[in-house]
């Protein structure tokens, strides 16, 4: 049998699909494992290339076939779906990875470290901490609309429902209070919880030096600037500022032919909460355009304020955030406004 190069791994929960090829792409291996099999098998095999798509248990088996000593590449599955022939099944996909995995181009995803994947989830657990206090306001909301008590949409007004539910005069039945005050009850949890997770995320800020310099720039606190030291990848994989605001999605899409250039939409492709939390601050910037010197008559920000629509304007200026999120990720440097510079 020839010598095993590279190994494409489809993961799963309990049975993964392995497929192994040598130096000339030749299949010489095709195995199921179970998930106490996986470790052993690797063990017993040489040092070769180990392919999986990228996903959330991706990096723990990155980590562990790593120690043993295997290069271990992580591939986006997007970039795995075109080598796949016909049939969908474990094993056209695990030689569909093999084979993405030997191509020179191919583009692959750093391994997260344990200590990364923690501090990246303090984000995904206040995004659903919000998601949950956005359903109980909206049940607040729709609830005391059954008794002719209306009230503005937004979190800003949790407060106007809860005095409405409290009040002894506001003439709602016996039978719904003690209802309503189970969801005042967990509005409150949530609320603290929150409340939690910012001060946990505004002490990170103050400690790290990377989310310092990126909070000088207009439009970036201390929530975004700790998720985008702590979810992006190193600067340096990102050739310019504008692949970097590609990887999140924040670029035109492109239908281009015939030397003719179509662009589109927005792809929305990459880190979804960090182009999320960019176009929230680009807003901000524009909310408060009265205070910074880069919104002001006669900018560029200024100047295309007065020409575009008010979301097209948000999303260009969170690419343009992003492009100065990398070259002070890749430079070092801290952000300086453009009439300073000059």
């Amino acid at each position: 049998m020839s010598k095993i190069t590279t190994v494409g791994l489809d993961l799963a929960k309990n049975v993964f699909q392995a497929h192994g090829a040598d130096a000339s792409g030749q299949a010489v291996l095709r195995k199921k494992l179970r998930r106490d099999q996986v470790l052993s098998f690797f063990n017993q095999l040489p040092h070769c290339i180990v392919a999986m798509e990228a996903c959330g248990g991706a990096h723990f088996w990155g980590r562990e076939i790593g120690k043993l000593g295997h290069e271990v590449r992580l591939i986006p599955p997007a970039y795995v779906k075109p080598f796949v022939k016909r049939q969908k099944n474990d094993a056209a996909d695990a030689e569909a990875i093999c084979e993405a995995a030997q191509r020179p181009t191919m583009r692959f995803v750093p391994v997260k470290s344990e200590e990364t994947q923690g501090a990246a989830m303090v984000f995904r657990i206040r995004e659903l901490l919000i998601r949950q206090r956005t359903q109980v306001i909206n049940a607040l909301r729709g609830h005391l609309g059954e008794f002719g008590q209306v009230v503005p949409q937004g979190a800003g007004n949790a407060t106007r429902l809860i005095a409405m539910i409290e009040d002894p005069d506001s003439g709602l039945p016996t039978e719904a209070l003690a209802t309503l005050d189970v969801l005042v009850a967990a509005l409150r949890h949530l609320e603290t919880e929150i409340g939690k997770l910012d001060a946990e995320i505004s002490s990170r800020a103050k400690s790290s030096e990377v989310a310092r310099r990126l909070m000088t720039i207009p439009g970036i606190g201390p929530l975004i600037a700790t998720a985008i030291a702590t979810l992006a990848p190193p600067a340096e994989i990102f050739r310019t500022g504008r692949d970097f605001a590609a990887w999140l999605g924040l670029t035109p899409r492109q239908h281009s032919t015939g030397g003719k250039q179509r662009l589109g939409a927005t792809t929305k492709m990459g880190e979804r909460s960090l182009r999320r939390l960019l176009i929230i601050g680009a807003n901000s910037v524009i909310i408060k355009r009265h205070v910074h010197a880069s919104a002001r008559s006669g900018t560029w920000l200024g100047g295309i304020l007065t020409r575009k629509p008010p979301m097209l304007v948000r999303v260009a200026l969170a690419n343009k955030m992003a492009r100065i999120v990398w070259a002070l990720m890749a430079h070092g440097d801290v952000y300086k406004a453009p009439a300073a510079a000059a």
